[in-house]
């Protein structure tokens, strides 16, 4: 039962934690509005495969981010420089269109599993969330700091983010088909989304909060 209720911890965490708007969870609905429910699957297993590592990592002890703390400082500003490129493409490209066509994000042929390897990559900020987290749970006796259960609280996340995502997939291309959404709507949305979460890095990164 105590494996249960870890697994139960892992999975609302990080269920939750992907509700809030995303540059992830809004391009989880493209995928799956745009394409197919099949390569949308596919992105969310990628990005669910980086947060488990970010998480392994955070788990194993802050000492490891410490030494690599030049590293994730550098992703951090890659991060502030890329999400503020995509929404300033996205805006353009809205504003070019003139018939419907792929989201700026997905007008490519990259895989769309590697395509959620990479976008969950630049999201350093997943780091202090799991590190906030886990810090909580054991201070609390809900997680022990044991293999056994850091096992099961990252099966549990990994399924909460899938989950997560999905929810955006199936919810979300429910609702803009019944909005009737266009192509350049989606743009808009996601330049919007794209620039909110360049800025919200920006602050992480002058206020020295990545780690």
């Amino acid at each position: 039962m105590s494996f249960l209720i870890v697994f139960l911890w892992g999975f609302t965490v990080s269920f939750l934690g992907q509700l809030p708007l995303g540059t992830m969870s809004i391009t989880s609905t493209q995928i799956a509005v745009q394409e197919s429910f099949r390569n949308a699957w596919k992105y969310a297993v990628g990005v669910a495969i980086v947060e488990i590592i970010y998480l392994r990592l955070t788990l194993s002890g802050v000492d490891w981010i410490i030494q690599h703390k030049l590293f994730f400082e550098i992703l951090g500003w890659l991060t502030v420089v890329v999400f503020l490129a995509l929404g300033i493409l996205s805006f353009i490209t809205a504003e070019k269109q003139k018939k419907e066509a792929k989201a700026l994000l997905l007008d490519n042929n990259i895989n769309r599993f590697l395509l959620g390897l990479s976008m969950s990559a630049l999201n350093p900020a997943q780091i202090p969330f799991w590190f906030i987290w886990s810090s909580y749970l054991m201070e609390t006796a809900r997680l022990h700091s044991n293999s056994t259960d850091f096992n099961i609280f990252t099966i549990g996340c990994g399924t909460g983010t899938i989950a997560g995502l999905a929810f955006y997939m199936y919810g979300g291309n429910w609702l803009i088909t019944k909005m009737n959404a266009s192509t350049k709507a989606l743009n808009i949305i996601m330049g919007i989304v794209f620039i909110i979460a360049s800025l919200a890095q920006l602050y992480r990164m002058i206020g020295g909060k990545i780690i």
